[in-house]
């Protein structure tokens, strides 16, 4: 059989995938790509931007809730009801909209739907047995949902499911206290779900310094979001009706939660390309080993983005494919953020990182109840915390409250150009903003 040959093979059409595709053609390179599903990966079609979406109308069931505070009275006797496949059907929507741009991104490059398999260390073989050679090859092929190894595991849903759902669950177990738990368990708690939150560590987000994890926790549990920290799942099971019931330990003692629905939110795991191993591309316990130009074992042949399980963020699987097609990225600064109500973010060290690396540190906090955008927005409840070093460089900003996601730009710009902290108070910032939280905490820095 005929071995088509390319200058760059590209497998895996999600946020690298298709970064480092539309980067390879405007090298002028002949560039193939491979996706097994649809364009744009789990992100586009199965993460961040539908889990997003249901951010957006859970935000509007909030709004709706909270109008009278607000001076906007409904109809006596009008009450909310949320639509669930008119939820999924907007999502889909803008799903949609965004993969036909992807599309466009991808123009001049040779798109091929199938399943990858290594036959060499630069040959792959679609489903359909048609090779494919390049002196290049890029393996971007992301992660999936991880699933704890108990019994009644096939009574829980993914994410995946959780974004599909045509009716709205009465109530909600979530097995697992990190992003993507606390996303669908703020989402279904602002659409009236009865939410409860199953977690193995003692805190939840325990990637996030102690004192935003905490804050957020606080504020889900006044939104009615329960939590049960420290606990290890034994086992789902049926109850009465459609209930599963979740079996847990935590401290010292057997217990359990009833729900509807049962979300099964533990992580995520690489997904590696058949045949890879046996064409000399090692494989450990977290993903595809690479150097730090993000290179395998194998000469010429790349792994980008989950799939290496190194920062499982679409941003940062962006920048890798940016940086293996050699433009100049800084990797050192990669922000990530949680969409919940209020939102998290973070960049850089935490405190408890700080202390225990023995570095010096400064601490300012500042809280949005004092800024008087988040006021009037009616969204005081949050706060700012940043870690500057002996000469006043941010270690780490992080943020719980009113578009963290978006305020957390600043600090990382400032470490990646390595500016010191005073540059960003010596900054004028329009007032009344949310940034005016961040220059508040710079100047409580002790």
């Amino acid at each position: 059989m005929e071995t088509l040959t390319y200058d760059l093979i590209v497998i895996g059409g999600g946020p690298a995938g298709y970064e480092a595709a539309a980067i390879g053609v405007s090298q002028g390179n002949k560039v193939l790509l491979v996706e097994k599903y649809a364009l744009g990966g789990t992100c586009l079609n199965r993460g961040c931007i539908p889990t997003k979406c249901f951010c957006r109308s859970a935000q509007v069931a909030d709004d709706v809730a909270a109008a009278a505070e607000f001076g906007i009275m409904l109809p006596e006797g009008a009450r909310m009801r949320v639509d669930m496949q008119a939820v999924v059907e907007r999502k889909n929507s803008v799903v949609s909209s965004l993969a036909e741009g992807v599309s466009m991104l991808l123009g001049g490059a040779d798109v091929v739907a199938g399943t990858v398999r290594f036959i060499e260390s630069h040959t792959v073989e679609i489903g359909d047995g048609r090779r494919f050679s390049a002196p290049k090859i890029l393996i971007a092929t992301g992660s999936e949902s991880a699933r704890l190894p108990i019994q009644g595991s096939d009574l829980t849903i993914s994410s995946t499911e959780m974004l599909q759902l045509q009716s709205l669950p009465s109530s909600l177990a979530v097995i697992g206290g990190g992003v993507i738990g606390m996303e669908f368990a703020s989402i279904f708690a602002s659409f009236g779900a009865d939410v409860t939150v199953v977690e193995y560590c003692k805190e939840i987000l325990p990637p996030f310094d102690k004192d935003i994890a905490k804050r957020m926790r606080t504020a889900l549990q006044k939104r009615g979001v329960k939590f049960h920290l420290g606990a290890e799942v034994k086992s789902v099971e049926m109850a009465e009706g459609v209930v599963k019931r979740v079996n847990f330990a935590a401290k010292g003692k057997e217990q359990s939660v009833e729900a509807e629905t049962v979300l099964m939110a533990v992580g995520r795991r690489p997904v590696v390309p058949e045949g890879a191993a046996e064409a000399g591309i090692s494989v450990g316990r977290r993903g595809i080993e690479v150097d730090n130009r993000f290179e395998t074992s194998v000469a010429g042949v790349y792994a980008i983005g989950d799939c290496n399980g190194q920062c499982l963020l679409a941003h940062a699987a962006s920048a890798q494919a940016a940086l293996v097609m050699g433009e100049n990225v800084d990797l050192s600064v990669i922000p990530s953020a949680v969409f919940t109500v209020p939102e998290c973010a973070m960049v850089g060290m935490t405190e408890e990182q700080c202390k225990s690396a023995g570095i010096s540190f400064k601490t300012g906090k500042s809280f949005f109840r004092a800024n008087g955008k988040a006021l009037s927005m009616g969204e005081s409840d949050g706060l700012v915390k940043i870690l500057t070093d002996d000469n006043g460089l941010i270690l780490g900003c992080h943020i719980c409250g009113p578009h963290a996601a978006d305020l957390v730009a600043e600090a990382a710009l400032a470490m990646s150009a390595r500016l010191p902290a005073s540059s960003l108070l010596s900054t004028v910032h329009a007032h009344p903003t949310l940034s005016e939280a961040l220059t508040a905490a710079l100047r409580a820095l002790r």
